[in-house]
């Protein structure tokens, strides 16, 4: 197992590699610049070239990727134009805590919910309550956050005052992205959001553990432990269960690097400052940098959970091999 991590480990560098050059070409390739204008207000031209020559964009493209490049090996992810004050390894600083803890505990709550329902719909295979929960698993999942984020702040923030309806609440300092002792004032602001984005991923993880388990169920091993007199619940948590998490397990690492950095729409609703909300507004501000490091970012929590899930695949079915 740890040659395979080793090997994959080396195999991601070229990915993430490919994936800095893509996203630093396309980047530069949008129209405008980061210095064409400040506001309504057009800058002047003589200001706008010594901005260019002060941050090197005056120079070939292939020299700016080299010392971008360059400055990331040192831990040095690039300026921002706008904000010269502060730097990308700053914003990364702020806003990775917030995109970490509201992507973990979305998808917390997908699990905690998606894999019992799913269950029940299974050992329940064609009942009123296999009907029930497959018709609002589907709802659930049609339910955008994009709308079900702001139905949560008309009735929950609004209409009976109960919960905040915007920020985070939770100051640092942060442990792994966590604080180290939660209070209530973080558990109050992060319901809405994190039910908003986690009933989706429950959603889909109860399809996904239903339509496992079923097909677990109708194997031939599973017919031979009832042939052989186990008790029923035996049989589904020792035998059928583990093997049929194993969709469940597949989408895990893709869920996590999308939880983690792709909740742009979360982040705007509930005014989170997170990667998603600073990423969309660094695409109006051509911010260069800072849009290449929050995708190289993606990038590697992408790489790094399938790794996860390539781990955890050997536990799930003993059968899979790896050196």
């Amino acid at each position: 197992m740890a040659r395979y991590i080793f090997r994959r480990i080396l195999m991601a560098i070229p990915v993430v590699f490919l994936i800095v050059l893509a996203t630093f070409v396309l980047v530069h390739a949008m129209p405008g610049g980061p210095f064409d204008a400040v506001g309504t207000k057009a800058m002047p031209e003589k200001i706008r070239v010594i901005l260019e020559r002060r941050y090197g964009l005056d120079q070939p493209l292939y020299k700016q990727f080299g010392a971008y490049v360059w400055n990331l090996l040192h831990g040095d992810l690039g300026p921002l134009f706008r904000r010269q004050s502060q730097t990308v390894n700053d914003i990364v600083a702020q806003t990775f805590p917030v995109s970490i803890q509201l992507g973990s505990l979305s998808i917390l709550v997908g699990f905690a919910f998606g894999i019992p329902i799913g269950i029940i719909a299974a050992l329940n295979h064609n009942t009123v309550i296999d009907y029930i929960v497959t018709f609002m698993a589907v709802i659930t999942r049609s339910i955008p956050s994009l709308v079900l984020g702001p139905f949560l702040i008309l009735i929950f923030g609004v209409k009976f005052d109960i919960l905040p309806i915007a920020f985070w609440g939770a100051d640092p300092p942060f442990v792994l992205g966590f604080l180290p002792h939660p209070t209530k004032e973080f558990w109050l602001h992060a319901v809405m959001p994190v039910f908003s984005l986690g009933t989706g991923m429950a959603a889909g993880i109860a399809r996904l553990t239903r339509a496992g388990l079923l097909d677990v169920l109708s194997s031939d091993y599973i017919r031979t432990a009832r042939a052989k007199g186990l008790h029923e619940r035996a049989i589904i948590i020792v035998h059928a269960l583990k093997n049929s998490l194993i969709p469940v397990v597949t989408i895990l690492g893709p869920l996590l690097a999308a939880a983690v950095t792709g909740s742009f729409i979360t982040e705007q609703i509930f005014a989170l400052n997170g990667m998603g909300r600073n990423f969309v507004n660094s695409i109006g501000q051509r911010e260069y940098f800072l849009q290449t490091s929050l995708v190289l970012i993606y990038g590697i929590l992408l790489v790094s959970g399938n790794l996860l899930v390539d781990i955890m695949y050997a536990w799930v079915d003993p059968r899979i091999r790896y050196d």
